[in-house]
């Protein structure tokens, strides 16, 4: 595996919602869907090089599965884990 394909392993998606994009315009944090394996350096080194930008601060947290039911069936939503990157100022990672 190349280092770019290990980078995209851990920066699965960008999370998209009013709080985030609150966020990125009040700190100029943004959120990412990461692996829940990936620690805060993983992430550091994998945004730094995927999008050119100086990180300054990763906050993590996870998300538990929600309930859900469909019919009769009822189960758990996958947990992940979310990480809120900081970069410094001047440096900003456009919205996919």
């Amino acid at each position: 595996m190349t280092s770019t394909e290990s980078m995209y392993r851990i920066i699965k998606r960008q999370v998209i919602t009013e709080k985030a994009a609150d966020d990125s315009g009040r700190r100029n944090a943004y959120h990412f869907a990461v692996p829940t394996d990936a620690n805060k350096i993983e992430i550091r080194k994998a945004v730094e090089k995927l999008f050119g930008v100086k990180v300054v601060a990763v906050n993590t947290l996870r998300v538990r599965g929600k309930w859900r039911r469909r019919g009769y069936t009822t189960g758990t939503t996958k947990p992940w884990k979310k990480a809120m990157i900081t970069l410094a100022e001047g440096h900003t990672i456009d919205a996919f």
